[in-house]
Order: structure tokens, then sequence, then C-alpha cells
């Protein structure tokens, strides 16, 4: 993977990446709002250069289970294959939210040579993973607020139920029979359904599969669905896209068109490098790639980039007064964001925003619907 020189960036302009947007917003035109919405020409398409290798080193030794066979000793399993709709899973019940030090270690495990990283399954697994009563850690929610941007109040963001849930799909993730390997995999994008307000003294149950492998040109994409519930009831729903990449035609980059302007800023944000080890701390991600220089350089880059979950945070915190108490928001992720660095946040209209760098490069580009 190729490095990236961005050129110098001046101290004096930015705002702190703290600091909620203020003042008047620039409404784009309809060909801006067109522009950041349309796919990147083939030969710039830079949503392929945002790895969240997950093979990340362990310090946990929790044990883990081969969802392929039969569920692990404190596991219930239920076949769903009379259900409408689940396409033949059977449910696997864990007693408790796994530990995700201990799938970072099997993910790195099983990209070693010989532990078989080369057999993959040509299909989704047919199992989804439940855990319930989980409760909200308020100090935890107050942390990730700070983190991201947010207001401190007792309403999840809708974000936060992805770090709630983030170890049971990372659980699923790292089992055998995943058709994905961790190891390189790109988030592409991520798509959360927020149906009502959660609040933080409601308890969730979680439940998460994945759908939809497809064949892509770099290699195979596959969704990853997490659901919250209270009582029965759906709450929340967030779907992320993974993109494994291959090494076969048409992995490689291709020359084409010209990108299109981006669209005029409405705030500037100053991104330090605090951002990556703080929100590895408070989302549980702790890859070497967004809180070490050197491991930031293992995978190309000259210095760290911060989680794309970040970057959807924060882009929501500036939108968190316009947003309604049920809403869908989508984005695509792009150029990933170095650290330290300066990213420009656009609002464009009819629901849609979008994050550059000061070159006009594509870091996010983001809808709420």
């Amino acid at each position: 993977m190729a490095r990236r020189n961005g050129p110098p960036e001046g101290p004096g302009d930015e705002l702190s990446v703290h600091e909620l947007i203020e003042g008047p917003t620039e409404v784009l035109s309809a060909d801006a709002l067109a522009a950041i919405r349309r796919p990147e020409p083939p030969g710039h398409d830079l949503s392929t250069e945002q790895t969240h290798d997950l093979s990340a080193y362990a310090a946990s030794d929790e044990a883990t289970h081969d969802l392929s066979g039969h569920a692990g000793p404190d596991e219930a399993t239920r076949d769903l294959s009379g259900h409408a709709g689940t396409a033949a899973r059977r449910r696997v019940e864990l007693p408790r939210m796994p530990v995700v030090g201990a799938l970072y270690r099997r993910a790195l495990l099983g990209a070693l040579p010989g532990a078989g990283a080369g057999r993959r399954a040509a299909e989704a697994p047919a199992v989804e993973l439940a855990v319930g009563g989980t409760a909200v850690d308020r100090t935890h929610l107050a942390d990730y607020d700070r983190v991201c941007g947010f207001r401190l109040t007792d309403r999840l963001p809708a974000t936060f139920p992805h770090v709630m849930g983030f170890p049971l799909a990372l659980r699923l993730m790292t089992a055998p029979e995943f058709p994905i390997p961790l190891t390189g995999v790109v988030h592409v994008g991520n798509r959360i359904t927020v149906h009502r307000p959660i609040g933080a003294d409601e308890v969730l149950d979680f439940t998460t599969y994945a759908e939809r492998l497809r064949p892509h040109d770099r290699g195979r994409q596959i969704d990853v669905v997490l659901v919250g519930s209270v009582g029965g009831e759906e709450v929340w729903r967030g779907v992320s896209t993974y993109l494994g990449r291959s090494g076969g035609p048409g992995g490689g980059r291709r020359d084409g068109g010209e990108r299109p302007p981006a669209p005029a800023g409405s705030a500037r944000w100053r991104v330090e490098p605090r951002v990556g080890t703080d929100y590895a701390r408070v989302s549980g991600d702790r890859n070497p790639i967004h809180t070490s220089r050197l491991g930031a350089r293992l995978f190309g880059f000259p210095r760290p980039i911060a989680h794309g979950m970040w970057s959807k945070a924060r882009c929501l915190a500036a939108l968190e007064n316009r947003l309604p108490d049920a809403y869908t928001v989508e984005v695509a992720f792009k150029l990933p964001v170095p650290l330290p660095g300066t990213v420009t946040f656009s609002l464009l209209p009819a629901g849609g925003f979008a994050l550059h760098d000061p070159r006009g490069r594509p870091h996010l580009a983001g809808l709420v619907r």
C-alpha cells in the first residue's frame, strides 16, 4: 500500500476537534450534493485505502468456540430455519458479551501460515449470535460523548450501540466459517437506523449476523448486521459493509477521470493524535494502525489514522441539533483521516454531509434520511 504525503497544514485557522459547529451553515447547490454522492471514479476509489485490520495483539485469555459445529458449554442454540427471512440461520445465545482481546488474538492466529487462513467459506455463515441484558455504563457513555463531541445527555448517540455491540459482531467475524479474513479487511460503509430515542437507563439485547456476501472488483464484500432491541422491540439497527481484498484481476489501481470538486466547507476541524488513542479506549478497537506510528507504518501509512466510526460519530455530533427522533444515517468511508490532520466538514442540502482533506479529497460521504 502506497504511502500518502499531504501538504503542510497551517496551524492558525482550524477549529478544535472538540468544538461544536456554530454560526451560519452554507447551503450548497444540487450539483455539489450530487458530486459528493456520486461514487468515486474507478481510478480514485479511496474506500479501499482505509483499513481496519483487526489482527491486533490480545490482552485476554478468554476461550473462543468454533461456531460451525455445536455451541460452547455456556451457549444455547436454536434452529431458526423455520422463520421467514432468516436464511436458515442457527441462533447461538451467549451468556455475556465477548472479550475483545481474545477475539483479536483469534484473528492474528488465524492469519498465520498453516492455520487455515487461505480456506474461506463461499457463503455467509448460517448463524446468528445473541447476547441479552446489556446495560449502559453511564461513565463509559459520558467518556464516549466527550471523545466524539456529543453533548452529555441521557440519550444514546446513534453510534453508541455500535460500540456496545461491537464485541458480539467481532466474535462472529472471527469464527472459522466467516468468509473474509480480518487481517487487512476494509470497512467501506456503515448504515445505522434509529427507530426511537434510546435512554441510558434502558437495557439492550443484541443480535448479529452476516449476509449478502457478494463479489467486488477488488475482492468480496459482506454486510455484518447488528440489531439492538429493548423488551423484544427493535430500537436500533446497524449494517457495516466490509471488503476483503484479493490480489487477482481487478485488485490494482486503475486510471480514471477527474474527481468531482469538493463542496464548500461549513467548518474545519483539527484532529489531534489523541483522537486515535481516546477512541480506541472508549470503543474497544485498539488496532495499532490508529494508535501507533509503528503500527501504521506496517500497513503503509506514515502516521496513525482515525477510526472510521469516530469520523461518523464526529459528523453526527455536529448535526446533533438537526437530527429527528427516528432516522437512518448512512456513510461511505473514503480516504483515511491522518493523525494529526485537518478535515473540512460540509453540510449539504437534502440531508447530505461530507468530510474532505485540505486538497479536497473525500474522507467520508454521508446522508441522513
